[in-house]
């Protein structure tokens, strides 16, 4: 492990050296460093990655091409490349007990279009292949890759609804993957909230997908992902797990058996940054038949690797897989789920009433006020989160009726389940003392509101209390 004066040296000479050639940029880097360690960030989808992963993504590698796969290099010079990839796959396979792992996708939508074009080669483009008795596409004649793509272009996809809990990169038609296929949603019970595998499997039945996706942004409970396989396998579906949200949880040891997507999906994607604390950008977990239609991610979907990020990926997964990630993970959920009671015992309404996981989506409806309000109110009050549609959300997806909180990064700054209680009070005095605003022709808005400066100033103050008492980056100092 590194030296504090080592960290500091690091990062205060890497300044150094951009604020010579743009201090704004430098300036601008500092400042965010300062921001971060004074909010009290409850985005569930960030996160802190350690020094050692940041660093890791500030060298040369930045300069290389490197598109294919390890040992299969469109571009010569790329040993040190492999090496890299190399290693962050071993640490993925491992962590995750994944037959196969690719670590090149950007993004999380880059991974999930990687697993939706390795399904589509899979099961489309192989067959019709075949059938042509064709070895690759640019074998096909004129007729039959115009058949080819009109199949491509003809798939379907059932995925959790939005209001629900999933994600725009699911099929819904503002995102790519919706022009790609016919989507459909499974939704949650209407009563309690939480989803009705019987109603997915019926659905499914009826809609007959090519893939069946499970996996969520904002669902603040487990799924069974065994039977969701199951009711892929009786349609005969593709079953895909997106898990960027709760990936951590699952390399933590968190989530097991059924309620681990690894062993019960064809195919699995996820970020490497939110519970899991490692560098921005995406990955895939695929069973053994798939594995070479992933790693033709790129072209397929990708441009060139980024290899710098792949040996910031591959320095967090080796850190994932120390004995104390476990414990991390489990405190996020403690976490949470202290959080969710604090809140409840103060008379906010959660959505399924509660969280098995790393978020809780607070229906802020019950203080009078739209998900834009209040994520107003609270920033202005030092409280980082966002709005987040709740099922079947009156306000829509702009505006919404949901506040989303999570855990993730405040357990790596080390806050414990007595400091969760404290922040839901801070959040209750602030949506509490909101009042929703009108517009000028007297008609209630869903974005102004009004929350006493003294209020705001109060809680902003007693957060940052709270927050001095645990360090962001203490290794690192700028000064």
């Amino acid at each position: 492990m590194s030296s504090p004066n080592a960290e500091s040296t690091a990062f205060r000479s890497a300044l150094e050296v951009i604020r010579a050639v743009e201090p704004r940029v430098a300036g601008a880097i500092a400042a965010e460093l300062t921001d971060q360690r004074e909010s009290l960030k409850l985005i569930a989808s960030e996160n802190y990655a350690s020094p050692a992963t940041l660093l890791a993504m500030g060298n040369w590698f930045s300069d290389k091409y490197a598109e294919g796969t390890v040992g299969r290099r469109f571009y010569a010079g790329c040993q040190n490349v492999d090496t890299v990839e190399a290693l962050a796959a071993e640490h993925a396979r491992e962590l995750f007990g994944a037959a196969h792992a690719y670590v090149q996708p950007h993004s999380g939508i880059d991974a999930n279009l990687v697993a939706f074009w390795a399904v589509l080669a899979d099961r489309v483009e192989a067959p019709a292949l075949e059938k042509a008795r064709a070895r690759h596409v640019n074998d096909l004649t004129e007729a039959d890759w115009f058949a080819l793509r009109r199949e491509l272009g003809n798939q379907r996809m059932l995925g959790m609804s939005l209001d629900a809990g999933g994600h725009l990169t699911h099929g819904f038609r503002p995102n790519i993957s919706g022009k790609m296929f016919d989507q459909r949603s499974y939704g949650t019970d209407p009563r309690t909230g939480l989803i009705d595998y019987d109603k997915v499997a019926e659905a499914a039945r009826e809609f007959k997908p090519l893939i069946l996706v499970a996996g969520y942004s904002a669902y603040p409970r487990r799924v069974n992902f065994r039977i969701m396989r199951e009711i892929a396998d009786s349609v005969g579906a593709t079953f895909m797990v997106d898990m960027a949200h709760f990936a951590g949880l699952v390399a933590g040891k968190v989530l097991t058996g059924d309620f681990d997507p690894v062993p019960h999906a064809h195919i699995v994607t996820t970020t490497t940054h939110k519970s899991l604390r490692g560098p921005r950008g995406g990955m895939v977990l695929c069973q053994p038949e798939l594995a070479e239609q992933v790693d033709r991610g790129c072209p397929m979907v990708l441009g060139g690797p980024l290899p710098h990020v792949m040996a910031a990926k591959a320095v967090a997964l080796a850190e994932a897989r120390r004995p104390d990630f476990a414990d991390y993970a489990n405190r996020i959920v403690a976490n949470a789920q202290a959080l969710a009671e604090g809140l409840l015992r103060r008379g906010a309404n959660l959505v399924t009433g509660g969280t098995d996981n790393h978020l809780a989506i607070i229906d802020v409806t019950s203080y009078g006020l739209t998900g834009r309000q209040a994520e107003q109110a609270l920033l202005d009050s030092g409280i980082v989160t966002n709005r987040n549609s709740v099922p079947q959300d009156p306000n829509g997806a702009w505006y919404t009726s949901g506040i989303r909180i999570g855990t993730p990064a405040l357990t790596t700054r080390g806050l414990g389940t007595a400091e969760m209680d404290v922040i839901a009070e801070l959040i209750h005095t602030v949506l509490s003392q909101t009042n929703a605003g009108s517009n000028a022709d007297g008609t209630a808005s869903k974005a102004k509101y009004a929350l006493d400066a003294a209020v705001a100033d109060k809680v902003s103050r007693q957060a940052g209390e709270l927050l001095a008492g645990f360090p962001l980056y203490p290794t690192v100092d700028l000064t």
